[in-house]
């Protein structure tokens, strides 16, 4: 029968090097990733301020001047 060892082969740091690296690199992507969402959703947000302001700058322009009449 096949003696149970309680040491790790040889390689088991280059293993978990490998794995940190990796969840490094994943954490920096998820962070770069989260960086541009949140630009993109203030440049969403600043142009829909832009068409907001020129839609109301065209109701204005189209609706008449009114004119108070004395009561």
């Amino acid at each position: 029968m096949l003696a149970a060892s309680n040491t790790l082969p040889d390689n088991a740091g280059y293993v978990a090097a490998a794995y940190l690296v990796f969840a490094a690199l994943l954490l920096i992507y998820v962070g770069i990733m989260a960086y541009k969402l949140v630009k993109v959703q203030r440049y969403v947000a600043e142009i829909n301020e832009l068409v907001d302001r020129d839609d109301a700058a065209a109701v204005a322009a189209r609706e008449p001047a009114r004119e108070e009449t004395p009561a």
